[in-house]
């Protein structure tokens, strides 16, 4: 931490080392320390009197942890901070996640192979478990917990206890006994580290397994949803879309964006949302004004029922519920009710809180923290503490003028409270009643039996004053988490709301159209663009592509060069359907888009060093994912799969994946099979559903260009060379690469038969070697005396070998 080394006194020659912050920075420190994998535990006085001979009665009453924080300035405003619990038993899991800061509190029972997906979704700040975990460096390492958390019946009674039910089968949960288990573990976790947010626990829901599409974390990372591979800022997919105003709606929104939506009739009501502030941007912009001026109510009402609330945090509470009512006003007139969340009036809580704060955040103690008028008691302790400094100043000119010692003043200190002070030149004329206190070096400090007497009604007077406005403060706080459901509906109304408008003003801003959601799996998209590439381009410059995917078209294969945007196509009809799923407007000129249940992706090349997995093992690992958990209404989306291994591997691997999704009726998704292998172009003449496309391309002076239109048929050539060229190779081994092409190419076509597309094929089980060489030249190679070879020898040999080589 940085923090001075020092040392205190403990007996003769004997000193404790020790280091120390101040008590008002130790927000800062914590935090740190927490940062860094700490949990850090916080002692308290308990009262003022000291228990027995002269100790203070002091206990821990908070221990910080990662997953129990509720501090603003520790928290991330957009993103939740959920502490998770995780317990296994054989092969089912119970998985449970509270965000402490808002009190959302969800579990779920699942299958135990599907855990480390969950939690790598979940993203948890703070992991406890008991079990066995899946191993993975991207999960914080687990809290242990201990092996009576299974006992399913007791964790059923400390649910029901907490919640003051009889059954929880309100919550979804009963017949669950891990998820009852997993949701029992975090509630007993903050009643031994963080008890004061259990107050503010009042809502607990189960998760249904097919409520929601599940996106596996290759799926999300290769889309790019919530960072850019390339670390770039404003390169993900969530950069675009956020346009909230408040941080409920940009948890709301990463939220949606990690779960897309299975039900059309929920899709709709969505689209029907962002629709209506589309449709009126006046309102809109009204609105997300509105919006940008209020602050995140959700967890303002939490540090409330936790009694962490500060006074500030109520002035920023007051502010946010006036912006709440006037944005219930806007959108009741502009007839709102039938289309928009239905918003909760907090007029009565916001009318409390502005009668009972002043016009700026005060100090609890120093009498500023509530208006006048507000408590009678208070006014009369403020007025009394306040009415010092009058007293004092007459209190000095009455004393000048009867001593008549003219720099006599009157002043106080913290520890010898208030005093009069006199200079050494003066000490004759000092009357008899005044009593010496403290000796400076030129003057003399006195009090008189009026100014002791003054002392102690005012330092009474501050006593209560702090006692009252610290109750008083502790009083409205304890009102207003009476009113914490009614504003937590109104926080989630308005993070509804929030991006609801927020997508609206993306979909304006970017020309996106409202997808047409169907229930039978047909996939049209006309002139589709990438959300996010586009707006790395100028204007204009991106270049549409259509997409059409049904019962006909099950599977196109994609052929073309490199760099000639084949990954961008694939991306963009994935993240196309997607957002639509999330409810939001796609970029495209118009969208039919069929519900599919899941998007897998394979693309990229990505070793597991830790795993000790090479390239192609992590690629064939989640290419047999796929195929293992795809169906006919998942949308799957494969780049260069089997090219991490030999041509003619690769290359088999890549048709049989390409045939057992055509014909396994069970796993027959929509697919996009981005390839080089030329040779899958000759599918589609023996699979029916099977379509080839290619990316178009232009030839100008002898150089490509990439005209970034998708085109039917099949790319007759790789344009590696070319690709390389436009790379900056140098231009010798560009020229060389050439020749070696066209000597492959020549030496190819004697030994091959041509494919039903016209091209040359190696017949099967051969493999094109840069090596070939006739039987007669390996053998006079072999015979070769390499040792008895003299230099001249040597060299002449070499020529001859040439020679031989250039006329085969």
């Amino acid at each position: 931490m940085d923090l001075t080394l020092t040392s205190k006194p403990l007996g003769k020659n004997f000193r404790v080392p020790l280091a120390g912050i101040p008590h008002h920075a130790a927000d800062g420190y914590i935090a740190r320390l927490v940062a860094r994998g700490y949990r850090v535990a916080i002692a308290d006085q308990l009262s003022d009197e000291p228990a027995g001979k002269g100790l203070m009665p002091r206990a821990v009453t908070r221990v910080v942890t990662p997953g129990t924080i509720i501090e603003e300035a520790w928290l991330a405003g957009r993103e939740n901070s959920y502490l998770v619990a995780a317990v296994c038993a054989g092969d089912r899991a119970g998985l449970a996640r509270i965000d402490v800061s808002t009190g959302e509190f969800v579990t779920q029972e699942l299958a135990a192979s599907e855990l480390r997906d969950e939690l790598l979704r979940i993203r948890p700040r703070e992991l406890l478990a008991v079990g066995d975990l899946p191993p993975c460096e991207e999960i914080p390492s687990p809290v242990p917990l201990r092996a009576e958390t299974l006992d399913a019946e007791r964790a059923e009674e400390e649910l029901q206890q907490h919640f003051g039910t009889a059954t929880l089968a309100a919550f979804g949960c009963a017949g669950k006994p891990l998820a009852i288990c997993a949701a029992a573990a975090i509630l007993r976790y903050l009643r031994e580290n963080q008890p004061a947010v259990l107050a503010s626990i009042t809502r607990l829901a189960t998760a249904e397994p097919g409520a929601w599409m599940t996106l596996d974390p290759q799926t999300i990372r290769n889309l790019e949803l919530f960072s850019s591979n390339r670390g770039g800022k404003g390169d993900a997919l969530i950069d675009v879309l956020d346009r909230t105003r408040t941080p409920m709606g940009g948890r709301l929104l990463r939220q949606r964006l990690a779960r897309p939506l299975l039900e059309p009739a929920a899709i709709e009501r969505r689209l029907d949302e962002v629709a209506w502030f589309a449709e009126r941007e006046t309102v809109r912009a009204r609105a997300l004004g509105l919006l940008g001026r209020t602050s995140d109510i959700e967890r303002l009402t939490t540090r409330c029922c936790a009694g962490a609330a500060t006074v500030r945090d109520l002035h920023a509470l007051r502010a946010a519920l006036q912006r709440t009512e006037e944005l219930r006003e806007l959108l009741a007139h502009a007839g709102a009710e039938a289309t928009l969340p239905a918003l909760p009036s907090v007029a009565e809580i916001e009318t409390l809180l502005g009668a009972a704060l002043g016009e700026a955040p005060g100090t609890i103690g120093q009498g500023d923290v509530f208006r006048p008028g507000f408590c009678a008691e208070l006014d009369e302790l403020r007025e009394a503490a306040s009415g010092a400094r009058g007293f004092l100043a007459a209190l000095e000119a009455r004393e000048r003028e009867r001593t008549g010692i003219r720099s006599l003043k009157v002043g106080y200190n913290r520890v010898f409270g208030y005093y009069i002070e006199v200079s050494h030149a003066n000490a004759a004329a000092v009357p008899a009643d005044y009593q010496r206190r403290q000796t400076l070096t030129g003057a003399e400090r006195y009090v008189t039996p009026e100014l002791k007497a003054y002392e102690e009604r005012v330092l009474s007077a501050q006593e209560r004053l702090e006692e009252v406005e610290g109750r008083l403060f502790r009083q409205l706080c304890a009102t207003i988490a009476a009113h914490g459901e009614t504003l937590r509906a109104a926080a989630a109304a308005i993070a509804a709301i929030d991006v609801a408008a927020a997508l609206a003003e993306t979909a304006v801003r970017n020309d996106y159209c409202r997808p047409r959601i169907r229930n039978d799996g047909r996939l049209v998209i006309r002139a589709g663009r990438h959300p996010v590439v586009e707006l790395r381009l100028p204007p204009g410059a991106f270049v549409p592509n259509d997409t059409v995917l049904d019962d006909d078209a099950q599977i196109i294969v994609l052929t073309g060069p490199n760099m000639a945007g084949k990954s961008t196509y694939l991306r963009q009809v994935a993240l196309i359907v997607l957002m639509a799923q999330i409810g939001s407007y796609v970029p495209a000129r118009e969208a039919e888009i069929g519900v599919v249940d899941r998007i897998f992706t394979r693309v990229g090349a990505q070793d597991d060093l830790a795993a000790g997995a090479s390239t192609f093992m992590v690629e064939m690992v989640e290419t047999a994912h796929i195929l293992h958990h795809c169906t006919p209404r998942s949308l799957v989306v494969l780049d260069e799969v089997g090219r991490g291994t030999s041509t003619y591997d690769g290359l088999a691997i890549a048709q049989a994946v390409v045939e057992y999704l055509h014909n396994h009726r069970e796993s027959a998704a929509k697919t996009l099979f981005a390839t080089h292998y030329h040779e899958l172009t000759a599918l589609a003449a023996t699979l029916p559903r099977v379509r080839n496309f290619t990316v178009a391309v232009g030839e100008e002076d002898g150089r490509i260009v990439f005209l970034r239109t998708i085109i039917p048929g099949g790319a007759d050539r790789s344009y590696g060379i070319h690709v390389a060229q436009l790379a900056g190779l140098p231009r010798a081994v560009v020229q060389r690469a050439s020749a070696i092409l066209a000597d492959l190419e020549e030496r190819a076509a004697g030994r091959t038969g041509r494919s039903s597309s016209g091209r040359r094929r190696t017949p099967a089980g051969q493999q094109l070697s840069l090596f070939d060489a006739p039987p007669a030249l390996i053998a006079e190679l072999a015979a070769l005396d390499v040792d008895a070879l003299t230099p001249l020898d040597a060299l002449r040999l070499l020529y001859e070998l040439r020679e031989k080589a250039r006329s085969f």
